[in-house]
């Protein structure tokens, strides 16, 4: 963070007309001797390259105490009173990076009912289960679970916060993040601990083509989310460890400006990222008769068919089955490119995958360098042929 300071001294008023003139969002102003600047900068920094040495970009950095923050912390998704799965990944993550710090990893849970929720995460490793249980905590209303969120941070000052990039996740975190004044890095997919508590964040930028590294070491706690299927999800223990902690809720706490009038289960539809056989369809196989060939194969393995970002673009598909930076991101057993060049952008979400089979005429397609079994030809060759070994074999 930084300021713009303006060196008074310096100003005269030809100097203040002509920075007037050269700030192209209108934020400076010279009134009544006075030289200002507004709320309408944006920090280009025109004036600090052109402005004649009246104004100076003063760098500003806040010490903190990291001695104050202890702990991983993993919010708990437990809408509808199921916890979501990417939970259970981001303690297994949180125990790794707790190993290299020392520091204990906490869940919290916010809803109602939530017994059952808390007990089962003392089997995936974590030292202590923060709960906020409340009737009106039932249905997921930003105030009042940001408020307990908020509640927690101030009592306990974990120095890391993961969180699920679910619908849910989406909306809480940022509201929280810019509550405590951190920042908050979305959509993360390598994590990494340092051994002064800084967390290296780690997530593609410009459309894949850099992964960015972002560290926060004068701010906590440190805020990220990471999408389902990126981290792996470890083994529940036989015996339960750790302790559930419940947390007081205030009146003030459960004001909220929305009333929940009804909850409407939302009809069940078919989710990629839980599949574990894909068949992936790109432009290079979106004729109509390649994706029935495509759907016929898919039943055939018992998975689920998905495709690429142009297939979205083109109405064929719906975005609920593209996979990449921009879809879902995948980890099945078994995954079939077919058409696919492999866009760093597509191969993002679905890298991970136990076993990728890709099919793809052009022999240096970029998918070949992420697939475990590479057919270079024709795919409107090589998958009725396919269908016809798999009906064969069954």
């Amino acid at each position: 963070m930084g300021k713009l300071v303006i060196n008074h001294n310096l100003v005269t008023p030809e100097k203040a007309e002509a920075l007037v003139e050269l700030c192209p969002f209108g934020a400076i102003s010279w009134e009544d001797g006075k030289l200002d600047i507004s709320s309408g900068c944006k920090m280009c920094k025109m004036c600090v390259r052109k402005g004649q040495g009246l104004v100076d970009f003063v760098e500003e950095v806040t010490q903190i105490d990291k001695s104050q923050w202890k702990g991983i912390c993993v919010y708990a998704d437990c809408s509808g009173g199921t916890i979501h799965r990417v939970t259970f990944e981001l303690c297994g993550k949180a125990k790794e990076l707790a190993a290299v710090t020392g520091h204990p990893v906490y869940a919290l849970v916010i809803g109602s009912g939530t017994a059952a929720c808390a007990e089962t995460l003392r089997h995936y490793g974590v030292d202590k289960v923060f709960v906020y249980d409340h009737p009106e905590l039932a249905d997921f209303r930003i105030e009042p679970y940001t408020a307990a969120f908020c509640d927690f941070i101030e009592k306990e000052k974990p120095s890391s916060i993961l969180v699920g990039a679910t619908n849910l996740g989406r909306q809480l975190a940022p509201r929280v993040a810019a509550r405590c004044r951190t920042g908050l890095t979305a959509d993360c997919t390598v994590l990494e601990m340092k051994e002064n508590t800084d967390l290296v964040q780690i997530r593609p930028a410009f459309g894949g083509n850099i992964m960015a590294q972002i560290v926060t070491p004068n701010t906590r706690p440190q805020f990220c989310t990471a999408r389902y299927k990126v981290f792996a999800e470890p083994k529940p223990t036989p015996l339960p460890s750790g302790e559930i902690v419940p947390m007081e809720i205030t009146p003030e706490m459960l004001h909220s400006g929305v009333q929940v009038l009804k909850t409407v289960e939302k009809p069940k539809d078919i989710d990629i990222a839980e599949a574990e056989v894909i068949v992936a369809v790109g432009r290079g196989a979106s004729s109509a008769g390649m994706l029935e060939l495509a759907k016929e194969l898919a039943d055939l393995l018992g998975g689920v068919v998905a495709c690429t970002r142009p297939l979205v673009e083109g109405n064929v598909f719906d975005a609920k089955h593209q996979i990449g930076l921009s879809g879902r991101t995948v980890k099945p057993k078994l995954i079939i490119t077919l058409g696919i060049s492999g866009a760093v952008q597509f191969a993002a979400g679905m890298k991970s995958s136990d076993c990728i089979v890709a099919v793809n005429s052009d022999p240096s397609a970029p998918i070949f360098d992420v697939a475990h079994y590479c057919v270079v030809g024709d795919v409107n060759l090589i998958v009725p042929n396919l269908i016809q070994r798999i009906k064969g074999v069954s």
